[in-house]
């Protein structure tokens, strides 16, 4: 199984390139953002803890993150393609975690980096702000976002070039054209 670490800055693409790769080659697309969501309406008790530490405003702890990664990993089909991972691993200790766990599945992750300048990030989130009413993408959440991403999530780039397991693509131009980038890239692991 392929497993993909969809990786760039806030604004950079990563959702909407996850969408693509899932249609165009039926990758299951996993978001722990979701995971946490689905987590909490389940009503478990695990799922309150997790409600009780988010509706404060915090995040969840790393030992959350991977226990929910682990549950779910069990509960994939081994006929899938692979899996796209968006928005983890968001530190150092997660990547350290899931690369633990990847290697007891005998398995690896690539990491596909979308890059796009920093003044168009904003402009995109700004612009998307407008246009789907997401309350998080006005200047002063964006400017909060993207600091935590270079203090926490950047350092996840060294951490996958030492292993040679890392990739860049140019997010910065069309849908399409970052699109065509991922699927050139993927087609040398993708049979």
């Amino acid at each position: 199984m392929l497993n993909i670490i969809l990786s760039g800055a806030p604004g950079s693409g990563k959702g909407t390139q996850s969408d693509l790769l899932q249609k165009k080659y039926g990758f299951k697309h996993l978001s722990t953002g979701d995971l946490l969501r689905e987590e909490i309406a389940s009503g478990s008790e695990f799922g309150k803890r997790i409600d009780a530490i988010i509706s404060k405003g915090n995040l969840v702890s790393d030992d959350i993150i991977m226990h929910l990664i682990e549950r779910y990993f069990e509960s994939v089909d081994d006929r899938a393609v692979g899996l796209i991972f968006d928005g983890f691993p968001r530190t150092l200790p997660q990547a350290e975690a899931f690369e633990q766990l990847l290697k007891e599945r005998q398995e690896e992750a690539l990491m596909i980096n979308l890059v796009v300048d920093e003044q168009e990030l904003v402009a995109r989130m700004l612009n998307r702000g407008k246009t789907s009413g997401r309350s998080d993408d006005n200047i002063d959440v964006i400017t909060k976002r993207l600091q935590v991403y270079h203090r926490q999530t950047e350092p996840l780039i060294g951490f996958y070039k030492s292993r040679n397991n890392y990739h860049t693509i140019d997010g910065s131009g069309s849908i399409n054209n970052t699109f065509t980038q991922l699927d050139q890239l993927l087609a040398k692991w993708i049979r």
